[in-house]
């Protein structure tokens, strides 16, 4: 994949949440998120540090939480959350929206999933619409189930998924799960919110999965 096409995709994604983030209401910066105990804000606070993160910082955070990666996340988002309020971190995001710095041990692809992600997480509890760009989510989709990092593959094991808005599948086990793009995407990150865009026999067995 070409890193300077995946930056651009990025810098469009930062680009275009920032103008959904524009539209929120303050009480929706309090509402819970897809991610569990995470709310809107800190889940916008989390997506402000992807190009701020540095070695030295992400290793004193994993002593504090212990080697604990989810914990150390939640912690430093939380932490940066209670820093910045919604417009402050909102700017932050266009600030560095074009920038190729990202996390330490990550993949250009990382950041863009990150944002085409939580872009849902924050999106869906809401009830609004974010809409998520075909050929990128697709990118996405690909770079999740192929890496260890997601845990794509223990949760879609013996499961074969098949995209319906684009020319993607993957897997070849015994039941199929078909659905549109960014629902298989939602779901190989373990988001059981993307089970209700699905259908097929390997539905249940992805249920199951994620339970």
């Amino acid at each position: 994949m070409d890193t300077h096409r995946v930056l651009s995709w990025t810098k469009d994604e930062r680009l275009n949440l920032a103008g959904f983030l524009d539209g929120l209401d303050d009480g929706d910066w309090s509402v819970p998120s897809l991610c569990s105990g995470w709310t809107v804000h800190d889940v916008v606070a989390h997506l402000s540090l992807s190009t701020r993160s540095t070695l030295l910082g992400t290793l004193k955070a994993a002593i504090r939480a212990r080697g604990d990666w989810n914990r150390m996340e939640f912690d430093v988002a939380r932490e940066r959350a209670a820093r910045f309020g919604p417009h402050e971190l909102i700017a932050q995001i266009r600030e560095t929206a074009g920038s190729a710095r990202r996390a330490p041990l990550s993949s250009p692809l990382d950041p863009l999933t990150d944002f085409l992600v939580h872009g849902q997480d924050i999106a869906r509890p809401l009830g609004r619409t974010h809409p998520m760009p075909a050929e990128q989510t697709v990118a996405a989709l690909q770079h999740v189930v192929a890496s260890r990092f997601y845990g794509a593959a223990k949760r879609l094991r013996g499961v074969r998924l098949a995209a319906t808005d684009a020319d993607w599948s993957t897997g070849d086990g015994p039941a199929e799960a078909r659905g549109p793009v960014g629902d298989l995407l939602l779901l190989a990150t373990g988001r059981p919110a993307g089970l209700a865009g699905l259908s097929g026999p390997g539905v249940e067995r992805l249920a199951a999965a994620l339970s």
